[in-house]
């Protein structure tokens, strides 16, 4: 069943009773595993839960051909294991910081399970924080790599505003929006995960190595392939599944029509996540496919207030009212306004001419002149009233300070 309120499946909430902790060969084998199948491989997770992990890889390692996989693949399937060597990629993970985390395991984040027959075998994590916790308060915001100057302006002040607000931002550490997302979060020293489709000690792309340590050191680098794994196009399209169930929705900024990020939308709306996208210009193509997400059923967002408002929980994490700015006229009272609206644009009119415009009497009408009068929104010229300055009805009143910013008005810094 899934709780609308967080768009995460309630039945992935940790229960002990339904997945038992791994023993110390069962997470040798599941390592053995990430270096045996390609991530998300159904046939593998189907031994692995009908036969479990170390009956799956001695099978794999003495060559018995296994339900379903026929000569060749598991030809395949045994070159692999034969050359895996799990205590040695456990051993080169302790020694970068890193763990292997195994589902069972405390910090295994169970909204991963919904991703069923491509659920990861386990993941290997750099950084100290629990995975699980960050995970369940989580927004993924990714898009397009080659990203205009806005796409990586708004996903940086995503990134700064979610982190500020509490949230963890995750992505993929790519260039362009990944990469403004991960440092927006980062400047604010928030929370950020990085879903990467390499080894976690190998920085890709290498020119974001420096912003793959500070992820990893400040906040937390997980992948499914063991250490020393390179990524390849089909690695990256699988990574995006784990990017769309760990979190409780992706935001899109910025993406063509066959952006990847779209396929992490697209994963996350199948697993019941919510998915949000920030509109860009319509003469922009790095904006259509957005814009085209948006048209399906994706909601709207322009900054972290949607997105938690909307991810957030029911009378939690409801975002501040917006506004334009409140001008002096706002203030006045009702029968003042009316009058003021009665007053000409151009030109004047006389105090009878505006008693029937604004539906008052003579007497009121010229009574709530005099007070306009006072408080400089009109002038009189001779038996005529009009609008005193330049700036007209929006003119403030005498001695009054410039308005200031309504409290729920947004700025982009």
């Amino acid at each position: 069943m899934t709780d609308a309120s967080s768009g995460v499946d309630e039945t992935t909430a940790p229960d002990p009773e339904e997945e038992p902790p791994p023993t110390p060969e069962e997470r040798l084998a599941r390592a053995a595993v990430t270096r045996i199948a390609d991530p998300g491989d159904e046939l593998v997770a189907t031994w692995l839960g009908e036969l479990g992990p170390v009956e799956t890889v001695r099978a794999l390692i003495a060559g018995e051909e296994l339900p379903r996989a026929g000569q060749a693949k598991t030809a395949g399937y045994t070159q692999r294991a034969r050359r895996a060597d799990p205590e040695r990629d456990l051993a080169a993970a302790r020694a970068m910081g890193a763990r292997f985390v195994c589902p069972g395991d405390p910090d295994w984040p169970r909204q991963l399970d919904d991703l069923r027959g491509e659920r990861p075998y386990g993941l290997w994590v750099r950084g100290g924080a629990s995975l699980r916790m960050w995970a369940l308060r989580s927004v993924a915001v990714v898009g397009a790599r080659a990203c205009t100057d806005y796409g990586s302006h708004m996903a940086a002040v995503l990134g700064a505003d979610l982190a500020e607000a509490g949230w963890v931002v995750v992505s993929g550490a790519a260039y362009g929006v990944d990469g403004a997302a991960h440092r927006g979060s980062l400047s604010a020293t928030g929370a950020t995960i990085g879903v990467v489709a390499s080894g976690v000690d190998v920085p890709y792309p290498p020119g974001h190595a420096e912003l793959i340590g500070r992820i990893a050191e400040q906040g937390l680098l997980i992948g499914e392939l063991p250490p020393g794994s390179h990524p390849t196009r089909r690695r990256f399209v699988l990574r995006n599944r784990v990017i769309a169930a760990l979190t409780r929705g992706t935001v899109v900024v910025e993406a063509q029509y066959r952006s990847g990020s779209l396929i992490t939308a697209r994963r996350a709306r199948t697993l019941g996540r919510f998915v949000m996208g920030v509109p860009g210009p319509c003469t922009s193509a790095l904006s259509q496919g957005v814009h085209e997400l948006l048209r399906a059923d994706g909601t709207l967002v322009t900054g972290a207030a949607d997105v938690i408002e909307l991810v957030g929980l029911i009378g939690e994490d409801l975002g501040p009212e917006r506004r334009g700015p409140v001008l002096p006229r706002d203030l006045l009272p009702p029968a003042a306004a009316r009058v003021l609206e009665a007053v000409p644009a151009r030109g004047g009119a006389g105090c009878a001419e505006l008693a029937v415009a604004a539906g008052g009497t003579s007497d009121d009408t010229l009574a709530r002149l005099h007070e306009l009068h006072a408080l400089g929104f009109v002038e009189r010229d001779g038996p005529l009233w009009k609008l005193a300055g330049a700036a007209g009805q929006d003119a403030a009143p005498k001695g009054a300070s410039k308005p200031t910013r309504s409290a729920g008005e947004h700025t982009i810094r």
